[in-house]
């Protein structure tokens, strides 16, 4: 239920819990950030971490040299095995003052990947450890006095991990590349996308690539051992949906409506390749 596939592939998420409406209390307004991993099945991965040293805000409308505030300076590491299909672990939960948030930027210390029966592998990442990694948020967050808000941070570790050299060759993997892709998405105005992936005889397929996209690829899933998938943090909208496993055709649902703050259930039935 907890295992992922990731030809070296992992989603990290982290979510911002967030109101809409303005209230009349001049005091700050809460933050809480949560982890989430909505990866693709590996089960030559044991672990994927992600060691996070610090958490940046910035307040668009400050009238200051700075306009970034500090919103968590503690070390924390991830193990994305452990998260999935919407399975979610906290990073903080603080008072932020009100105002208009539209970047975050987040330190990475390192990452790693334990290949089972393997090899373990550590990746430095300088330039996300000193100058951190820039992630704006669409649209912008606003953030309300008494009131809470919400964001989702999503590392697409599927082009995040570069793997050097190859798996199943003699020679094995020689290591990873570092290079994060991440996007940020104001979870008020986001909903949620989830269903079950079958064949034709009902039977339940596992590890099944599910992907949503817009003119590209929006975000990614994988059906777990019920295959069942689950994919939060989608902006409202209306998308494309796409199933496929191996030895199966590839199935395309059009004009999926994504609602802000709503459920939308989609399953799949996909045919066996002739």
């Amino acid at each position: 239920m907890k295992r992922l596939f990731l030809t070296i592939i992992a989603v990290v998420s982290i979510i911002i819990w967030s109101g809409c409406n303005k209230a009349n209390y001049d005091g700050p307004g809460r933050l809480v950030i949560k982890v989430t991993d909505a990866p693709f099945p590996i089960s030559s991965v044991e672990s994927a971490t992600v060691t996070i040293t610090k958490v940046e805000i910035r307040d668009s409308e400050c009238d200051c040299p700075d306009k970034f505030k500090v919103i968590s300076d503690d070390t924390v590491t991830f193990d994305l095995i452990d998260l999935r299909n919407g399975v979610v672990e906290e990073l903080l939960d603080i008072e932020i003052p009100q105002g208009k948030y539209d970047l975050i930027r987040l330190y990475v210390e390192e990452a790693g990947l334990k290949i089972r029966d393997g090899d373990e592998f550590s990746v430095k990442v300088p330039s996300g450890r000193q100058t951190g990694i820039k992630i704006f948020i669409e649209p912008g967050l606003i953030v309300n006095g008494g009131l809470t808000a919400e964001v989702l941070l999503d590392f697409d570790l599927s082009r995040s991990f570069v793997m050097r050299g190859n798996l199943n060759s003699p020679q094995g993997i020689n290591g990873f590349i570092f290079k994060p892709v991440i996007r940020a998405v104001n979870n008020t105005k986001a909903g949620r996308l989830e269903g079950n992936v079958t064949d034709t005889a009902k039977v339940k397929i596992k590890e099944a690539s599910v992907w949503v996209a817009r003119d590209t690829v929006v975000a990614t899933a994988v059906a777990d051992t019920m295959g069942h998938y689950a994919i939060i943090g989608l902006p409202s909208g209306t998308y494309d949906v796409f199933a496929a496993k191996e030895n199966f055709d590839t199935v395309k649902v059009e004009g999926v409506k994504i609602v802000e703050g709503n459920r939308t259930i989609q399953n799949f039935i996909l045919p066996k390749k002739k």
